[in-house]
């Protein structure tokens, strides 16, 4: 029993080395304790031993076995405080998951303001994010920020999005509509190399919550899921389960039917406004004042939009001069298609036929310059 109390206290101090408020999980503490002093007293079905020696050695081993789990509780003592569907990708690991790598890089701009933390969004159930609309998840802390971007991938504006994100060592979220993305896989894919997260927003960015869709759930669905086949097959390879509704306008029917598909929903914190602000002064001012009031958020930007890309540079800058800090989602496995709307999306024709199988040369030739 002495021996029982000694691991409850190495335990403890454990826990409270970590940071980890016991109170919060005296379940899994009562719990774990009691596993503990299973492991340690003699199984009733086994003979007494014989020997001091032997007595020595299985109480031993018995204790080995209780640090294990203690330590293993310990390990994970940070994704239990977490809130629900969320948890603190370790930078250190060098894992992945699916092919969403969850390690900060390293970052050889000194001037950059980098990434401060990577989170792993579990979608199971389809969770919904965004204060401004749900207050289930959030999930993050002061400062922090969540830069996202709707409507895209579009020529010129979402390549300049991306290079000043990478000139400063961070990742975003990007919501793309699926037409655009079989206009311009090439962005797409670019995206995902970069190690961006990809969601999707629709087939082609209809109000779900009017007419027709709003009467007919199975139109709404296939506006739904022809945009998560379409970004896809134009990533070549596994995107995230993120969904954002055009125009915020979430029915509740969708955000259900989402949950079936474990697709996360998300809404926003702070809605820039930027598809109405096109300066890139406004744009940045709408961003700070809005991040200044709330403290922190995930915030909503379009790339589709050019005075959205031209002030990031300057936006980046600004939020590092302030003190926020950059935190990327990434989703803790793939989205998965459905057939049926994978083959509507190749009905659209949109990225091959049989037509285009010559190479270019031999198509169009310039004969006077």
């Amino acid at each position: 029993m002495r021996v029982v109390v000694i691991i409850a206290a190495l335990l403890t101090l454990g826990l409270a080395e970590f940071g980890f408020v016991a109170t919060q999980n005296k379940a899994d503490l009562a719990s774990l304790v009691a596993l503990a002093e299973h492991d340690i007293s003699p199984s009733p079905a086994t003979s007494e031993p014989s020997t001091p020696a032997e007595t020595s050695q299985a109480v031993a081993n018995r204790i080995v076995a209780a640090l294990i789990r203690i330590s293993d509780f310990i390990r994970i003592s940070d994704k239990i405080a977490q809130p629900a569907a969320v948890t603190s990708a370790t930078p250190t690991l060098g894992a992945k998951n699916a092919s969403f790598t969850i390690t900060i890089p390293a970052c050889n701009n000194p001037n950059a303001i980098g990434l401060s933390r990577i989170v792993q969004i579990d979608t199971t159930g389809g969770p919904a994010f965004g204060t401004e609309h749900f207050k289930q998840h959030d999930f993050l802390r002061d400062k922090e920020v969540v830069l996202t971007f709707d409507d895209g991938p579009w020529p010129r504006n979402t390549p300049m999005v991306l290079k000043a994100l990478q000139d400063n060592c961070i990742k975003a979220t990007f919501f793309e509509i699926g037409e655009h993305a079989t206009w311009r896989p090439d962005l797409t894919k670019l995206l995902v190399a970069a190690g961006m997260t990809v969601g999707s927003h629709t087939w082609s960015h209809k109000d779900l919550a009017k007419n027709p869709y709003a009467k007919d759930i199975e139109q709404a669905k296939q506006e739904i899921e022809m945009g998560v086949s379409a970004v896809h097959m134009a990533a070549d390879g596994p995107i995230a389960p993120f969904f954002r509704f055009p125009d915020l306008q979430q029915p509740a029917d969708l955000i259900a039917y989402l949950g079936t598909r474990n697709i996360a929903t998300f809404s926003t914190d702070i809605d820039s406004f930027d598809f109405k602000i096109h300066k890139p002064d406004d744009v940045i001012k709408s961003v700070l004042t809005k991040l200044a009031k709330n403290g922190k958020g995930i915030v909503l930007m379009h790339d589709f939009q050019k005075g959205t890309a031209e002030a990031m540079p300057q936006l980046l800058a600004q939020l590092k001069a302030n003190g926020y800090k950059i935190v990327h989602m990434v989703p803790a496995g793939p989205v998965t298609t459905l057939a049926k709307y994978d083959d509507m999306v190749k009905a659209q024709d949109k990225f091959s036929s049989t037509n285009n199988t010559r190479p270019e040369s031999s198509v169009v030739k310039t004969i006077s310059e």
